[in-house]
């Protein structure tokens, strides 16, 4: 399932409610992601970020998103798959991803949902506006992101 949205969510509910319902799960692993409060990697070195804007096209992003769910599903056998996005104007510490993986096996769940996060972070349709005390700046592609991404690609497995 895919949700693109503005508001918050509470990844514990959510939790529980993915966990519910299917007895043949073994396994569910999750991923949160936060804005962080500074600029690059590395919180010593960059400017405070106060706020990071996410932009995206409606329909356009679900439709990649929901192509990164189906390469997922058929990679690794999910029960389930969970992915929430937020959009907006979001404050260091805001809640931006949710990932939840269900697999019969915790190994199924642990790489999909590692893999799932490495292809959002480089494939989903957002773009990020980062406000610091400077201004405005678009966050840029990161390398290290793309390598990341690029190890799923070699044999469809870690």
């Amino acid at each position: 399932m895919i949700r693109v949205q503005r508001e918050d969510f509470d990844a514990g509910a959510e939790l529980n409610g993915f966990c519910a319902a299917n007895g043949k799960v073994g396994g569910v692993a999750c991923f949160v992601g936060l804005v962080r409060d500074y600029v690059g990697h590395d919180p010593t070195a960059g400017e405070t970020v106060r706020a990071m804007t996410l932009e995206h096209y409606p329909g356009m992003t679900e439709r990649q998103l929901a192509a990164i769910e189906a390469e997922a599903r058929g990679r690794w056998p999910l029960e389930d798959c969970l992915i929430i996005h937020r959009h907006g104007r979001l404050e260091p510490g805001d809640r931006i991803v949710l990932v939840l993986t269900a697999s019969a096996h915790r190994e199924a769940a642990f790489q999909a949902c590692q893999f799932l996060i490495d292809w959002l972070k480089t494939k989903a349709p957002f773009w990020k506006l980062e406000e610091t005390s400077d201004g405005g700046q678009w966050v840029e592609a990161r390398s290290s992101d793309d390598e990341l991404a690029a190890r799923w690609a070699k044999d469809g497995n870690r």
